[in-house]
This record gives structure tokens, C-alpha cells and sequence, in this order.
């Protein structure tokens, strides 16, 4: 591609990826469908085999997935400036808008707002409802169970700055050990994607993916600087996530409210107006970096979580066919998945559950919200009105 070429290629990506940060509301799962009508669709950008192995390589990942797969479309239509571009286009304008809320906030005392207690309770709901999916597919047998029970009960009783990292490495030992000579080799298509990214730039990628989740809490250790302690914070939660932005909730709150960076209001506050806007759930660390340090922290923060997916996927995808086929690779992973499912259940229980559910009165508001959640299948947004209305009639009571 000529340089004229690339030009053009790069303001398309841009005008498409922005014009679905505006409108793309819903979550992961209805992204999906946006890009899916808009890349595939109506641009015919790639073929249909092609998404779905694209889709499939960010579910396996960890990260914000429809983040992730507007990214490898960019990178895929112009190579690696081409996912930057997409990435910013998909992200800014609920990035801007948060920061913004976060900003005005700093001005107003919530501490005693009855629909910030609604929130938390939301979150209750919403967290529990994203874990309960993830054991369901992620930890189906009794030895990914007995992973994720281990890495719950490590995580409760052992809370350092690097203790996630080493329940990682040690769940992906052990799922190699046990599930090594379980996984039988898959047959793949032969219509494979093809990725505009050399294997060497690739490689470069997923070391610095792995060199900055191993030296982050070290160098967090040695210096005092916030910066790095923040940026630590938000790129270990950015590489930890499976199963949507949802999930990240309870690793931000145990990361930020319970080392009491800010306060349980103000995290929430900023969680229910990220419901609100569209674009990635992951940009509610943008909230939150400038909840902490104005517009700079905000920036900080945003390049921090979202880091990690940009690594992964460039890194990956060039070796998705051999990683997909790897039964050995594939066992580490599955030791991986199940440990993040007790991670997630103990960040349920330290800080949201024991600092949300104080009465009988807030469990059951809270199995309402997460029957409506469930079982009647109401969008987020309608949960998390109905919590902030709630919470300020049960302080009425």
C-alpha cells in the first residue's frame, strides 16, 4: 500500500471506528453485532470466517474483546497504525465524556447519596451474574475448580501487589500438568486470517506484554512514585480480564477502593455514568485515573488498561492458527481461565460484598436486581437506574 493508500485507508478506519464510538451502546456482546453490520456487512472488509476466527482469538484472550476485535480490524485493513487509529476512534468519545463527568464530580459530595448505595448494590448483582457465566464455561470440571477454589482462598489470605501474577504463572502450570494429555488436536479451516504484522513485531509484542505484567509490581515495590503504582494497578487489570468489561469491576474496587486510592462513592458514581455512555465499558478507568489526577490520570489510565489488548492481539494473531492447535498451550490456558474465576470471586466478596450488604433489606433488593438481570434479561442500563432509584428509597426508609 502506497502512502496515499495508507492516507485514505487510515481516515476511513477513523470515520468508522468514531462513528461507532458514538452510537455502539449495549456492552461486548452487542459491539459485536455493530462491527459485524459495519466491517462485514455493509464495507465487506473481511469475510465472514474471517470475523468469527477473529472473535474467537478475543474471546480467548483476555481483555475487553470488542476493544480488542476493532483493533485486529484496523490492524488487519492497515497494519498496526491502522489498530491505533481504530482504537482511538472507538474509545475517545465515551473517554472524553467520563473524564468530563469525573472532573465535574470532584465538586460534589455523593458520600451520603442514597443512589450511590443503590449502585453498589447494583454491582453486586452484575458482578455475580458475569462470575456465575464464567464458572459455568471456564470451570466445568471438578480440577478447574479445585484451580479456581485454590486461587480464591490465595487471593483472600495473600494480598500483595504481585500475588495475582504469581497465581497466573502457578494456574498455568498446573494446567498444563493436568490437561496436557486430555486435549486432542482440532482441525482447522484452511481459511485462515491474514495478518499484515511480522511474526518478529509480533514476538515483541507479547514479551512486552509479559515483561511489563512481571516488572510493574517489582519496580511498584521499589519506588514510591503514584504514577507507577497506578499504572501497575490498571495494566494488571487490563490483562486479567476475561468474560467483558463487567468482570473488570471487581479488580478495579479491590485495586483502587480498598487501598483507599478513592472512595467507595466515587467508584461507583463513575460506574453507573459508564453504563450510560457508549463505547467500551473499559473506559471506566478513565473515570477513575481522573477521579485521582484530573485529565493527566485520566489519559494514564486509559493507556494502561487498554495496553495489555493491544499487545495481545497484535502479538497473537500471527500464531493464532498454531496457538489454536497447541494442546499443550491450550492446557496452560484452561489452568489460567479457572484461576481468574477465583480471583473474580474473592474481589466479589473483599470490598463489594461485605461493604454493600449490610441488612436483609439489601440482599433482597439485590436478588431483585439480579433476577431482572437474569432472568427477564433487562439491558444494564435499566438495572443501574433501577438500583440508584432504589437505593434512594430504601434511604427514605
Amino acid at each position: 500500500m502506497n502512502e496515499r493508500g495508507l492516507f485514505t485507508a487510515l481516515f476511513e478506519i477513523l470515520w468508522v471506528s468514531t462513528k461507532l464510538g458514538f452510537t455502539s451502546f449495549g456492552g461486548p456482546v452487542a459491539h459485536l453485532g455493530y462491527f459485524h453490520e459495519e466491517y462485514v456487512r455493509k464495507r465487506r472488509w473481511m469475510d465472514e470466517k474471517s470475523y468469527a476466527d477473529l472473535v474467537a482469538l478475543c474471546q480467548f484472550l483476555p481483555g475487553p474483546a470488542s476493544s480488542q476485535v476493532g483493533i485486529g480490524m484496523g490492524v488487519m485493513r492497515a497494519g498496526v497504525l491502522g489498530g491505533m487509529v481504530s482504537f482511538l476512534g472507538f474509545t475517545l468519545p465515551s473517554v472524553f465524556v467520563l473524564i468530563l463527568f469525573a472532573l465535574i464530580l470532584q465538586g460534589v459530595d455523593v458520600s451520603g447519596a442514597g443512589w450511590i448505595h443503590g449502585l453498589k448494590i447494583v454491582a453486586v448483582a452484575v458482578v455475580a451474574h458475569a462470575i456465575i457465566g464464567m464458572a459455568q464455561k471456564l470451570t466445568p470440571d471438578l480440577r478447574r475448580k479445585a484451580i479456581a477454589l485454590l486461587a480464591m482462598v490465595i487471593t483472600l489470605l495473600w494480598q500483595t501487589a504481585y500475588s495475582q501474577v504469581v497465581i497466573i504463572v502457578g494456574a498455568a502450570i498446573m494446567g498444563f500438568l493436568l490437561y496436557r494429555d486430555h486435549i486432542q488436536h482440532e482441525v482447522e479451516s484452511d481459511n485462515r486470517v491474514q495478518f499484515p504484522v511480522k511474526r518478529s513485531v509480533a514476538v515483541v509484542c507479547l514479551v512486552s506484554f509479559i515483561d511489563l505484567l512481571i516488572l510493574l509490581p517489582i519496580l511498584r515495590e521499589m519506588t514510591s512514585m503514584q504514577w507507577i503504582a497506578m499504572f501497575d494497578s490498571f495494566y494488571r487489570s487490563g490483562s486479567l480480564v476475561f468474560g467483558g468489561g463487567h468482570v473488570v469491576l471487581p479488580l478495579l474496587e479491590h485495586e483502587f477502593v480498598a487501598t483507599g486510592w478513592l472512595s467507595e462513592e466515587a467508584f461507583l458514581a463513575g460506574y453507573g455514568a459508564t453504563q450510560a455512555v457508549p463505547g467500551p465499558l473499559f473506559t471506566f478507568a478513565s473515570y477513575l485515573g481522573a477521579v485521582m489526577y484530573g485529565w493527566g490520570g485520566g489519559v494514564l489510565a486509559t493507556f494502561a488498561i487498554f495496553l495489555p489488548a493491544f499487545l495481545l492481539i497484535v502479538g497473537t494473531l500471527p500464531f493464532w492458527d498454531v496457538v489454536r492447535r497447541n494442546p499443550k498451550a491450550k492446557a496452560a490456558f484452561m489452568g489460567v481461565n479457572a484461576a481468574v474465576v477465583g480471583i473474580l470471586i474473592a474481589a466479589l466478596y473483599q470490598p463489594i460484598w461485605t461493604s454493600t450488604i449490610l441488612n436483609p433489606l439489601d440482599f433482597a433488593f439485590a436478588a431483585i436486581l439480579f433476577s431482572m438481570l437474569v432472568y427477564w434479561n433487562l439491558p444494564p442500563w435499566l438495572i443501574v437506574l433501577t438500583g440508584a432509584i432504589g437505593g434512594t428509597l430504601i434511604s427514605l426508609l
